[in-house]
């Protein structure tokens, strides 16, 4: 039992490193790209749907582990269920404005990008700050 909890809480946290550098990925190529059917042609095909798969393995990874510990709710694990939402929530939001961005408008991207880089920050400092507080306490 305690071998396949001591490789689930490493599953788990290999993949919060993941999602750390898929959301990295995704900023840089936010901030590098300048045209928009470009930008939203390769979100689509490989960055959204990589990092929904890589936050997918994260909430299975923590629902698993919750389920090895009999559903016992600490705050550790309120805090990462809140953090799940909020990710979802936000990476929702980012790509329903981009979805509705259109290529024809000239400022529509420079528009765009301010936007998408705060969410991304905020979702990359959140997934830092819960895997810190994971990882050192």
């Amino acid at each position: 039992m305690n071998e396949m909890y001591n490789m689930g809480l490493s599953l788990h946290s290999w993949s919060a490193v993941a999602i750390l550098v898929m959301i990295f990925v995704n900023l840089f190529f936010l901030i590098s790209s300048q045209e928009l059917a470009r930008y939203k042609r390769v979100n689509s095909l490989y960055l959204t749907p990589l990092t929904m798969t890589i936050l997918g393995s994260l909430l299975f990874t923590g629902i698993v582990m919750m389920a090895a510990k009999h559903l016992h709710f600490s705050i550790e694990n309120i805090a990462m269920i809140f953090l799940g939402v909020v990710l979802i929530v936000l990476e929702t939001k980012r790509l329903k404005a981009l979805k509705y961005l259109s290529t024809k408008k000239e400022h529509a991207f420079n528009a765009y990008k301010p936007f998408a880089r705060t969410i991304l920050q905020a979702e990359f400092i959140l997934v830092l700050l819960m895997s810190l507080w994971m990882w050192f306490l």
